[in-house]
């Protein structure tokens, strides 16, 4: 017998099965209450200039990243490209877009694999890199960091070609903590972002997202994910998003393409209908519905967009506006300091199966461990009806503060027929 995919049972413990991955969870009753964000040391005193020099992803240490693929100036204003060494520092980047210095599909694997070749636009851009001084030095130090020899001509333009013509790029917001910060403890988040800020940074997401997919043709897919805080896998505690091309869908998306055969619908009988069901609606816009999940390992939101397209590059600025602004607003709810994992889903683009473009924003407030392990059963220690009664209450509580785009509406304002999701019609 199949277990249903949420059931509370007498003594309160709430059991969830996945209803994509099939992941058991269990919530034991009064673990809810645990402190979310994890202890930090004190908050230490910025020095003057500092807040621009924390981490090499900061404004003033520019050079300590690879070379700058593109740049928004103004949020949505002005895209600039290939931006040369010698120029980084004559404009200030609101969001920043290079290739990560240690990939985890790397340009090597590319080549000796599938024999991929960077186009000649490529070539020509890392030899007018190489052509300044600036950029020369630039190239020499990030090749000496990854341990690749450039002693020869030959084998600095390499380097050179693989750090601009990498499959794994880095998308950054300016700020590492909020202008006018004077403690290192004063973070900023994707919540902490204005909704128009993270509607830029998310488009620009979405922008590198189709210019990978287009570069790498051997690539079946790009992993977008963000990592915030280091307990969630994040090197810096400085906003940013990554995206990696793979050569494969990965087993998840290649189960949920094997179901959509047999139903096109899966989404929405399994997920949507269902939240509707459980009354697991956290808010929605025109366009997007966010839901508590079910069946994840840790606390989890879900937003799924509501618009026909499957691919995000395939939706226009309102849907991707539409999207953004309930991420946005569930990063708001989530807090600064409770680490979290932002991950997209969508249709492969050789896939022929629908399937709708989803964020599932994760809370990373637990560690699995000998239970988890043994079991393959996981303790989550929110259920979704608390998750949603949490998050609903705090999403008011910002939106009566002007802190959430205009328009989003929140736990029982919303109606069964936001959460019909149109990806298969």
């Amino acid at each position: 017998m199949t277990a249903p995919p949420l059931r509370r049972l007498a003594d309160g413990t709430v059991k969830q099965v996945g209803p994509l991955t099939g992941t058991r969870v269990w919530t034991v009753p009064g673990r809810a209450n645990r402190p979310l964000a994890p202890e930090r040391g004190p908050a230490r005193t910025l020095e003057a200039g500092e807040a621009r020099r924390l981490c090499a992803f900061c404004q003033d240490r520019y050079l300590e990243t690879t070379p700058e693929k593109a740049r928004l100036v103004d949020p949505g204003d002005t895209l600039l490209e290939r931006v040369p060494a010698r120029q980084l520092h004559d404009t200030v980047a609101a969001f920043r877009r290079f290739g990560n210095l240690f990939e985890i599909v790397s340009a090597a694997y590319w080549r000796e694999v599938h024999g991929y070749r960077p186009p000649a636009s490529v070539v020509e851009w890392a030899d007018a890199y190489l052509a300044h001084d600036t950029g020369r030095a630039h190239i020499e130090r990030l090749a000496a960091i990854r341990g690749a020899a450039t002693d020869t001509p030959d084998r600095l333009r390499r380097a050179a070609v693989d750090l601009v013509g990498g499959s794994h790029d880095v998308v950054v917001a300016r700020r590492h903590v909020h202008d006018g910060a004077t403690r290192d403890d004063d973070l900023v988040s994707a919540g902490g972002l204005t909704p128009d800020e993270h509607a830029a940074y998310l488009g620009f997401t979405v922008r590198t997202l189709g210019d990978i997919q287009a570069a790498q043709p051997h690539a079946k897919y790009i992993a977008v994910f963000q990592n915030w805080l280091r307990p969630a896998g994040a090197s810096f505690e400085h906003l940013h998003k990554q995206l990696v091309a793979i050569d494969e869908h990965g087993p998840q998306v290649d189960r949920e393409l094997a179901r959509l055969r047999d139903d096109p619908q899966l989404y929405q009988h399994a997920i949507a209908d269902l939240s509707v069901q459980e009354g697991l609606v956290v808010a929605a816009t025109d366009g997007a519905v966010a839901f508590a999940g079910v069946g994840h390992r840790y606390p989890a939101f879900e937003v799924y967009s509501t618009a026909r397209a499957n691919h995000p590059v395939d939706h226009d600025a309102r849907a991707v506006r539409a999207v953004s602004d309930l991420v946005h607003a569930l990063h708001a709810a989530t807090g600064v300091h409770v680490p979290t994992n932002e991950e997209w889903h969508y249709r492969p683009a050789d896939a022929a199966e629908p399937m709708p473009w989803r964020i599932v924003l994760k809370w990373r407030i637990s560690n699995p461990a000998g239970f988890e392990g043994g079991t393959k059963v996981y303790v989550n220690t929110i259920d979704p009806w608390t998750l949603r009664a949490r998050a609903v209450a705090e999403l008011h509580r910002l939106r009566d503060a002007g802190r959430l785009a205009a328009g989003i509406r929140i736990g029982d304002e919303c109606a069964d027929a936001d959460a019909r999701l149109h990806y298969a019609d």
